[in-house]
Formats: structure tokens, sequence, C-alpha cells
């Protein structure tokens, strides 16, 4: 048994001339022990596991008496809880004399890492703001975003949410909003003018033209009288006289598209009665040869025929 006391106390003064092994930081000062380490390691996964308690067993029952998204609620216990674990794990480090001063060039240079991975997050944070407080564009907001339009649902920290006139919610981070050219069609006055081209044959009379335009502006409902429809002749074509019918909306701007099917609709119909013509692209061809040769695909010889010219 002598033995085994001599080995056991051998090895637990081992152990304890181990614990006690200095650590030195890059200037050479006494940050911690071994033993400091094994005890943070320790403390740290008990922090750990403190904090999965208290988002599952605290912060998840208060967020739930809440009136938040379901999304949001697991977004918010995620951060409490990574937030009481790294507060806990501070409060360890603390007390284990581990000296934090000493950690400062590498963390300064962790956190120039993430300010280059954070910064098109940072950007559309920023963007976000500016939205909000300038409101270009607000929620309810008709807008041509590129290839993109429709009603503005939603604007978030990040993100804007858009949706299409398909029912399609389309999120765009806040910065392509702020730096590239959004029209939106419910910014100041709710009135909007519509430009709709027509074309017709050579040959009609253009006051005729001008006259059945202005008879399908006022017509429809959707148009405004203030300020009243107008036409212009706006070119003479290759195969067309160009008109334009300029008329003001109000409710319609919403859907622009089917707005102007209307009016194309009712200006169809409109030139068919009263036999106007809307033309289209004629070319003439010249033969110089005096023979021509019609091939049916596949070519046999019962489908070839020759023409004389």
């Amino acid at each position: 048994m002598h033995v085994f006391e001599v080995i056991l106390v051998s090895v637990l003064t081992w152990i304890e001339a181990a614990m006690n092994i200095p650590l030195y930081s890059s200037k050479g000062v006494v940050v911690t022990t071994l033993g400091g380490v094994l005890v943070a390691l320790l403390l740290g996964a008990v922090a750990v596991m403190i904090g999965a308690v208290l988002r599952r067993w605290l912060i998840v029952p208060a967020l739930r008496r809440t009136n938040l998204s379901n999304s949001m609620q697991y977004t918010m216990s995620h951060l409490g809880g990574y937030g009481c674990t790294a507060l806990l794990l501070l409060i360890v480090l603390q007390n284990v004399g581990i000296d934090l001063s000493s950690f400062a060039f590498l963390a300064g240079t962790l956190f120039i890492g993430i300010g280059f991975g954070l910064q098109n997050i940072v950007s559309n944070f920023v963007s976000g703001l500016i939205i909000l407080i300038e409101q270009p564009i607000k929620i309810g907001d008709r807008i041509d975003f590129g290839n993109l339009a429709g009603i503005v649902l939603k604007i978030s920290a990040r993100s804007t949410i858009i949706r299409t006139n398909d029912n399609i919610d389309v999120i765009v981070p806040n910065s392509d909003l702020v730096t590239h050219r959004v029209i939106n069609w419910s910014y100041g006055e709710p009135e909007v003018r519509f430009r709709i081209p027509v074309g017709v044959a050579y040959g009609t009379d253009p006051d005729w033209v001008r006259e059945c335009l202005l008879e399908v502006a006022t017509a429809e409902n959707h148009v405004l009288s203030q300020p009243p429809p107008e036409v212009f002749l706006e070119s003479f074509g290759d195969n067309s006289l160009n008109f334009e019918l300029v008329v003001w909306n109000r409710d319609m701007s919403t859907r622009p598209r089917a707005f102007r099917s209307l009016i194309n609709y009712s200006i169809a119909k409109k030139l068919k009665e009263r036999g106007i013509e809307i033309p289209f692209p004629q070319r003439d061809l010249h033969l110089r040869n005096e023979t021509i040769t019609v091939r049916m695909d596949p070519p046999s010889p019962l489908n070839e025929s020759k023409t004389k010219i």
C-alpha cells in the first residue's frame, strides 16, 4: 500500500504542477495557467448549457405572450440565448483570472474580418433607415424596379418585400432600392398620365382619327376629364400615320397594364366601326429573273412547278 500511496501522491503532485504551468501572451505577460484554461473550458460548457436552458424555459415562454410572428419569436429567442451565453462566458473568463486585454489584438482582427463580411448587411441596414426616414417609397406604393412591378408590402431593416400582380412576393435588398432608379407611381399626386400609341393607314383623314380617339377617351370612366385627353400626330412612319392618345387617370396606377389594355380594346372597336384600317408592314418585291422555281418541302417531282414572269 505504501508504494501505491507514493505513486498516487506523485501523480497528484505532477497534476498540481501541470495545472500551475503559466501561459504567456505574445508580450511575455502571464495570462493564466493551464489549470485556469481547463476550468474556463469546463465553466464555458456549463455557461452554454445554462444559455440554452434560459432560452428554452425563460425567453421562449415570454415571447409567446407577445404578438410577434413565429419567425420573429424564433429569431429573438435565439438572439437572446446567444446573448446570455456570451455574457456568461465573459463572466467565466474574468473570474478564472484570464487577462482579456491580451486578446485585444486578436479581437480587433476578428471584428475587422466580421466588418468586411457584414459589409452588405450594414449597407442594407443603413439603406433601410434612409428609406424609412426620407420615405421615397412607402408601404402600399406601386413601384417599377427594373423588370419588377408591384406593391410595396413591407419595409424591414435589411430588405423590402414587393408583391407583384401575380401575387408573388419578391424580396429586394434595401441598398438596391437606394442606389438604382425606382419608378414610384404613388409618389406625390395620385394623377398619372398614360400615353397610348396608335397607328393608322396612309390616306386616312387625321381629323377623323383624332375625333375617334377622343370619343374613346371620353367614354371611358377611368379617364379624367381634367386635365382633358389629347391626341398628337407623332410622326409619319414607314407604313402608318403614328398618333398618340394622352389620358389622365387617378385610380388605375396600380394596374397600368390592365388600363392600357382596356383603352386599346376600345380603340380597336371604334376604328373597326369607322372603317379605319390599322396597317401592317408591307414590302415591294422586285424580281429580275425571268423564271422562278418554287419548291415544296420535301421536294418531289409532283411538288415542283415553274412560273414564268
